[in-house]
């Protein structure tokens, strides 16, 4: 006969397989021993794969990541107190992306609430608005599964379990249970589907997770295709390379519509043009906590066609300017005298092969991505994909190792982000001897500090008395020190040559490739890749 704490975490855990869970993370803690339990005989059982990391932020992310790419729910557990609330960062990247983060808290029982025992607080609701909590004192598997069925996978949802004392099974152990049958799908609600006119001179733009659709729709009426690189969709030849460069130029200013596919949050030259009132925006819905457009929306619909092609000579204009000024870029980096972060980036996105996956940083990295995407074609199922939800640089390296996780078959794991964000997520390297390691080679553009603040406002030279103090805060940190101390391979480059080689060269497991770039010269160098719109 088992005790109470463990009937309810083995009912939790028996609604997670019930409901499309298959990846678990768990954090350690005495609190949640009873679910650690339970989701160990079920991963024994084969119902589910258990993944342990010591950190709770670095485990949310890393659940992150495994939703984000394997395309169904993954689970995080903890115990109780200040371990809860570190997962609020992925919770609220969830919330805003919609990706399906399902939260399993350990909790004292009620009556010791607001009576300061100890690791007690308000976990009833602690997420608020970014993920509902169903507070469980009992092992009621019908109501556990209708709360995880409800919200169908679309956010992030929080079981907040109270689990009294004892902790441990006081049985022979548990066989995994047996998974309910999952209801068929209901129907969805109607598509709407607008038909456009392809007369108006039109751009497709593609944020992040903007999918095929946008290509497709690009493709059929001949337009300019503008794809952020974790669009899903910068593939074939309606993408424009430099166009948030031409943005600022005649061609943007002709721009007389926008169809608006995922979450563009990239560029600022994007942001105005769907700012210009003299602009019609048409926009495709996009999962995620807040659907409204922060921009003015013409309309808003399911799903977007055209009904014929457009003017060819307009699209001509975008892939003819774009040819020029992508031969400028390349000749333009290719005189610096140093490596710059935009052949880092390019070098990195050169060495995706088909069937690979890309997690890049937030940050300057996915920027300079932007610029330096190789054309690749249709087909390649190569994977690109970013936490731009909220865009933060928080747990990049766990969701980065989260995403191959979830991906075993990649042909290639590649990861790409600067140097501040690394240190924001170095725990995220802390893998125990009994976890799975994937292949996966981080590319880290270190410039010793936050470079993106000197291409910005901030970077101005009045401000250059202050600007590392406040915003430059360059570190010190050697990488390859901290990286021998968590036993993780490291190689420092200094040039394109040596970046390639190491490239080409992966030995496999977790590995850091340190690429040195200058930061004093940002600014300058971002100038001039400006200056080639307007020759």
């Amino acid at each position: 006969m088992s005790n109470p704490s463990t009937d309810l975490a083995r009912a939790a855990v028996t609604a997670l397989r019930g409901s499309g869970v298959r990846e678990v993370v768990l954090a350690p803690g005495s609190r949640n021993a009873p679910l650690s339990f339970a989701l160990y005989d079920a991963a024994q059982a084969g119902g589910l794969r258990l993944h342990t990391r010591i950190d709770e932020r670095t485990a949310a992310f890393l659940a992150l990541g495994l939703a984000k790419v394997g395309g169904r729910p993954a689970a995080v557990t903890c115990t109780s107190g200040t371990a809860v609330a570190n997962l609020l960062p992925a919770v609220v990247e969830a919330a805003h992306a919609g990706v399906p983060l399902v939260v399993v808290t350990a909790d004292r029982p009620a009556r010791v609430r607001g009576t300061g025992a100890n690791q007690t607080t308000h976990q009833d609701g602690i997420f608020g608005t970014f993920a509902p909590t169903l507070d469980v004192a009992g092992a009621d598997l019908a109501e556990l599964l209708a709360f995880l069925r409800s919200h169908e996978h679309r956010r992030p949802v929080h079981l907040n379990l109270q689990l009294d004392e004892p902790l441990l099974p006081d049985d022979g152990g548990w066989d995994g249970g047996e998974v309910p049958d999952r209801p068929a799908a209901a129907d969805g609600a109607p598509v709407e589907h607008l038909v456009l006119d392809p007369g108006p001179r039109t751009v497709v733009v593609a944020g992040d997770d903007a999918g095929p659709p946008a290509r497709v729709l690009a493709e059929k009426a001949g337009w300019p295709l503008l794809a952020e690189p974790s669009s899903g969709c910068r593939t074939g030849d309606s993408v424009v390379r430099t166009y948030r460069l031409l943005l600022a130029g005649t061609l943007g200013d002709r721009v007389e519509r926008v169809v608006v596919h995922g979450h563009p949050t990239l560029s600022r030259p994007v942001s105005r043009l769907l700012a210009r009132d003299d602009v019609e925006v048409v926009s495709v819905r996009h999962r995620g906590m807040w659907s409204q457009r922060p921009f003015r929306v013409a309309r808003e619909v399911d799903r977007v066609d055209v009904s014929g092609p457009g003017d060819p000579a307009w699209s001509a204009e975008w892939h003819e300017a774009d040819r020029r000024v992508s031969r400028d870029l390349d000749a333009l980096l290719a005189g610096e005298p140093d490596l710059t972060p935009y052949e880092v980036a390019g070098a990195v996105s050169r060495a995706l092969p088909p069937g690979g996956l890309l997690f890049v940083g937030a940050s300057n990295p996915v920027r300079d991505l932007d610029l330096m995407v190789a054309r690749y074609e249709v087909g390649g199922r190569r994977k690109v994909v970013a936490n731009r939800g909220l865009a933060g640089i928080d747990g990049t390296i766990s969701s980065a190792v989260g995403a191959a996780l979830s991906r075993p078959r990649s042909s290639r794991a590649l990861a790409l982000m600067g140097d501040v964000t690394f240190l924001h997520d170095t725990t995220g390297l802390v893998l125990g001897p009994r976890e799975e390691r994937p292949d996966l080679t981080i590319v880290v553009v270190n410039d010793d500090g936050g470079s993106i603040f000197a291409t910005l406002e901030q970077g101005a030279p009045e401000h250059a008395d202050r600007f590392d103090t406040l915003f430059g805060t360059p570190h010190g940190v050697d990488l390859a020190s901290l990286c021998a101390a968590m036993r993780v391979p490291h190689l420092r480059v200094a040039s394109l040559p040596e970046l390639e080689q190491a490239l080409a060269t992966p030995n496999g497991g977790i590995e850091v490739v340190e690429a040195r770039v200058r930061r004093d010269n940002r600014g300058e160098l971002d100038a001039k890749i400006r200056a080639l719109a307007h020759p």
